[in-house]
C-alpha cells in the first residue's frame, strides 16, 4: 500500500521561504509521475509542480522560477522547495503519486498525502 506524509509546512512572511517534504512508503517509483498540489480555502485544488513520466518538470506560471520540485528515489522522498512566498500561496498543499503509469504518461488517478498547511503573511 503506498502512503505519502508531507512535512514543513508552517508560516512565514512574505518574502520567505519554506521547504516541503514528502514521505513516501509502498512500491512506487517517485523519479516521475508525482507532484505537488495546494488547495486554498474557496478555491479549486491545483498542480504546483509535477515530475512528468519523462522525467521532467512542470510548474503552475503562478510559481515559476520560485518553487523546485526535487526526489530522491532511493530515499523515497518528494521535496518541494518554495522561495519569495508570496500571500497568494497560502494554502494546504498536498503531495501525490500517479496511481497508473504507462511508459507514455500518468494516469489522473493519485494517492494523496494528507496536506500541510503553509501560510505566507503580508
Amino acid at each position: 500500500q503506498v502512503q505519502l506524509a508531507e512535512s514543513g509546512g508552517g508560516s512565514v512572511q512574505a518574502g520567505g521561504s519554506l521547504r516541503l517534504s514528502c514521505a513516501v512508503s509502498g512500491r512506487i517509483d517517485t523519479r516521475y509521475c508525482v507532484g505537488w498540489f495546494r488547495q486554498a480555502p474557496g478555491k479549486e485544488r491545483e498542480a504546483v509542480a509535477r515530475i512528468m513520466r519523462s522525467g521532467g518538470t512542470s510548474y503552475a506560471d503562478s510559481v515559476k522560477g520560485r518553487f523546485t520540485i526535487s526526489q530522491d528515489n532511493a530515499k523515497k522522498t518528494l521535496d518541494l522547495q518554495m522561495i519569495s512566498l508570496e500571500p497568494e500561496d497560502t494554502a494546504m498543499y498536498y503531495c501525490a503519486a500517479a496511481s497508473r503509469r504507462t511508459p507514455f504518461g500518468c494516469g489522473e488517478q493519485y494517492y494523496w498525502g494528507q496536506g500541510t498547511q503553509v501560510t505566507v503573511s503580508s
